[in-house]
Parts: structure tokens; C-alpha cells; sequence
């Protein structure tokens, strides 16, 4: 059966969207305090409630893609056991382009002492500013501009579907920032917590074509049990910033 791209009209114009579903991975417990970027660590998927809320919202009849860490693989994996008749016979395709940011030798180091040793920057939350590269590695400007191929990519392959990515955190801020058109350092301002849902629409037609920012950090456990705790890959503020 050949499938047919959703259409939605939007005032007097008709366009095709393919919906993006970005899920971030469920958090890392054993980094042992270290930065682990790209490294292929496992994650834990124990809190049962995340999962089924998960399941509950997360589309019927989705594509899903993944990264190829194998966090995000059993992330998908616990949503699927949430609900087993909802997404019954579903796989997911790696794609390599949405790991997250490559952060070379900063990897595997000490997080509290790299931090120590980094300048305090307000409004940016992360490694290092957007344009700066990780020695070996890889800028957040680098991340965004592998993460925008993929998703044209994506688009190209499956337009008018809805697609689940499971994903990172950086990667899903970088796609914000392609959805929003923001400069990469605009796209560190967002949080995306473990676990959490950011929906981006993507709408094209005879009138031209643009995304539509439907949720970010979407939480769907919330009021149901204790919240997921967020993982040690996201940098919050320190008591030293201004």
C-alpha cells in the first residue's frame, strides 16, 4: 500500500506536514561523573511510569529513527514495551548523523573538574559556546549542521509521515534551533530533559514551506508520578554565574 502524505489546510492553502517527534534519551547512570558525548553508554529505563506515558502520546503508526548509541535504542525499546499492542512489529532505523555532539577529547574526562575549569557563560548551558570545536571533535555549530542534513534527508524519504526520533539532547536542540532559524548558539538556551517530547511540524506547499514549534520539553509523566530526574549531560547553572 503506498502511503499517503497527511494534507493540512491552513487557511485558504493546502500543505503537506511530517510531524518530528524528538525524544530524548532516558538518563545514564553509569558515566561514573565523566563526560560521555558519543560515548556508547547505557541508560536507565526503570521508571516504568515515564514509559507508559511515553506510549500513551507518542503517535500509533509512526516512523522511528534512532541514533546509534545504544541509549537511544533502549529508550525506544521501553516505550515500546509500554504499550506492546500499540506498537506492535515496530523497529527503528539508526541513523548516525543524529549522535550526539561528538565532543572528541573532552570525552571520558572528569565533568566537575571540566567545568571548574571553564569560563562561566550565562544563557548557555553546555560544553563550550556553539562555535567552538572539541579538540577531535566537534562544534555545537558542526551538530546543527549534520542534524539539518539529516532532517532534510528524513523529509525527502518520508514526507507527509510521523516521525519518532529518539534521540539527544544536544541533537534535538540543534534541531530547535533549524525549526526556530536561529543562530546555533540561540538553539544552547533550550532545555531537553531525559525522556522529554519536542515537537516540531514540518509544513510545505505551493505557498512556500517553514516549521511550526508545537511543544518543547514536553513531559507527559508530570502530575502522574515522581518526575524523571534529569541526567548529569545537562549542565545546569552554576552558583558562580552572575
Amino acid at each position: 500500500m503506498v502511503e499517503r502524505p497527511e494534507i493540512a489546510r491552513i487557511h485558504n492553502g493546502a500543505f503537506v506536514r511530517t510531524r518530528f517527534f524528538w525524544v530524548r534519551h532516558a538518563p545514564v547512570r553509569s558515566d561514573g561523573g565523566r563526560i560521555y558525548g558519543q560515548r556508547d553508554l547505557s541508560c536507565d529505563c526503570s521508571d516504568g511510569h515515564v514509559f507508559v506515558a511515553l506510549a500513551r502520546v507518542l503517535p500509533r503508526d509512526g516512523l522511528w529513527v534512532a541514533s546509534n548509541l545504544r541509549r537511544t535504542h533502549e529508550t525506544a525499546r521501553a516505550i515500546w514495551a509500554a504499550d506492546r499492542d500499540k506498537f506492535e512489529g515496530v523497529s527503528f532505523q539508526q541513523i548516525a548523523a543524529l549522535a550526539e555532539q561528538d565532543l572528541g577529547q573532552w570525552q571520558g574526562l572528569n565533568r566537575a573538574e571540566f567545568f571548574a575549569n571553564r569560563e562561566a557563560r550565562p544563557g548557555s548551558f553546555w560544553f563550550a559556546p556553539a562555535e567552538e570545536r572539541a579538540p577531535g571533535g566537534e562544534s555545537f555549530a558542526d551538530l546543527v549542521a549534520r542534524v539539518r542534513t539529516a532532517i532534510l534527508d528524513l523529509v525527502e524519504a518520508h514526507r507527509g509521515r510521523d516521525i519518532v526520533a529518539v534521540t539527544h539532547g544536544g541533537t534535538i536542540r540543534a534541531a530547535i534551533a533549524i525549526a526556530l532559524d536561529l543562530k546555533p548558539q540561540a538553539g544552547l538556551a533550550f532545555a531537553t530533559d531525559n525522556c522529554s517530547i519536542t515537537e516540531l511540524d514540518f509544513y510545505e506547499g505551493d505557498g512556500g514551506q517553514g516549521w511550526r514549534v508545537v511543544t518543547i520539553n514536553h513531559q507527559p509523566w508530570e502530575g502522574l508520578a515522581e518526575a524523571q530526574p534529569a541526567g548529569p549531560e545537562i549542565a545546569a547553572p552554576r552558583e558562580t554565574l552572575a
